[in-house]
């Protein structure tokens, strides 16, 4: 037996996020944003929570009423970012296979073949999902969290990066069918468009007042500043982001709090605690830092926990609004110095 000691295990290395990297987040934030008002005016917290979603790997539910641009808005992303387009209009009679696709007979080798859905696109537009029924939401719920659809046995992913951008109308509820709490706790955030200012409706009616083909515009006008395999790998490095354990304690307590909330009947889950985490991570780099700060949990906060928690009756018979309590909640807990 050798009397030589053996050497120590070796410490396990982790990577982080590098300055180059933070640098070129922000560059093509920036870009990004600049190619988007070209053509899409205002509504920053769509274009921002939008944004974050897609490089934290979630999913946006936009809440608006017709006619603020929200088609425009995932088409001009999905040429901005170089990514395909796909829509699905909801309606009460369509049906699961019409969104994932379904096994068709080939008369050539007489046996049958999957023919893709819709949903077989990179950023998805489920315009007014809540015009169809559970069975129609739940075709969405396997592809939302595992990027994949499984029919007969055999999975088909979906190609990435994935997002899905669902709208509803808060206005209209006659034919109209509540999302279950299993199919909001799917999306990242809840992104409220709200009508344009005086300035910006100015504006809007200056630009898409003359009646030019959409896609013409967006071919010559709005540059591609990025593609999916940068964006899949800017996405990777995101998750290397510095967050204290400070700052995750923060986000905890804000979370727990929601459960003890007087005003809420039900507060957010554990997977609105993951959303602010990679959520803040994604906003430090598009900012250009490689560590978070408690402002990037604050600034998604809003969007991340407003469709995860449920008002009690009597808050409602009050009138009180989910926003107010929740920036209730927030200014009632110390924020850490980091």
């Amino acid at each position: 037996m050798s009397d030589i000691p053996s050497p120590p295990p070796a410490e396990p290395q982790f990577v982080t996020a590098t300055h180059s990297h933070v640098h070129e987040t922000k560059t093509l934030f920036e870009a990004a944003v600049a190619e988007i008002s070209k053509v899409f005016v205002g509504q920053d917290e769509l274009v921002t929570t939008s944004l974050v979603a897609l490089f934290s790997g979630g999913h946006v539910l936009i809440e608006g009423v017709p006619g603020l641009g929200k088609t425009l808005f995932v088409r001009t992303l999905g040429r901005v970012l170089g990514c395909q387009f796909g829509r699905i209009q909801f309606t009460a009679d369509l049906m699961p296979s019409d969104i994932t696709g379904a096994p068709i007979l080939d008369l050539k080798t007489q046996d049958f073949r999957f023919r893709p859905g819709p949903v077989f696109t990179q950023f998805l537009l489920a315009d007014e999902i809540n015009r169809s029924p559970a069975k129609t939401h739940a075709a969405l719920l396997e592809i939302m969290q595992e990027f994949r659809v499984t029919i007969d046995g055999v999975s088909h992913p979906v190609p990435r990066p994935f997002l899905v951008m669902a709208t509803q109308n808060p206005i209209e509820s006659e034919g109209t069918y509540s999302l279950p709490e299993a199919q909001l706790d799917r999306f990242m955030f809840k992104a409220m468009v709200s009508y344009p200012s005086e300035q910006e409706e100015s504006r809007i009616l200056e630009m898409h007042s003359k009646q030019i083909d959409l896609s013409s515009v967006l071919n010559d006008q709005v540059a591609q500043v990025t593609s999916p395999e940068q964006i899949s790998n800017i996405s990777k490095m995101n998750c290397q982001v510095r967050v204290e354990p400070k700052l995750l304690a923060y986000i905890n307590k804000i979370v727990r709090l929601t459960r003890n909330w007087p005003t809420f009947h039900m507060g957010a889950s554990p997977r609105a605690g993951l959303a602010l985490v990679q959520g803040a991570r994604t906003i430090a780099a598009f900012r250009g830092r490689d560590f978070a700060v408690p402002d990037d949990v604050v600034e998604i906060a809003l969007p991340a926990l407003r469709h995860r928690v449920i008002m009690s009756a009597e808050a409602e018979v009050e009138g009180l609004k989910v926003d107010q309590e929740l920036t209730s909640l927030l200014r009632s807990i110390e924020v850490p110095r980091i």
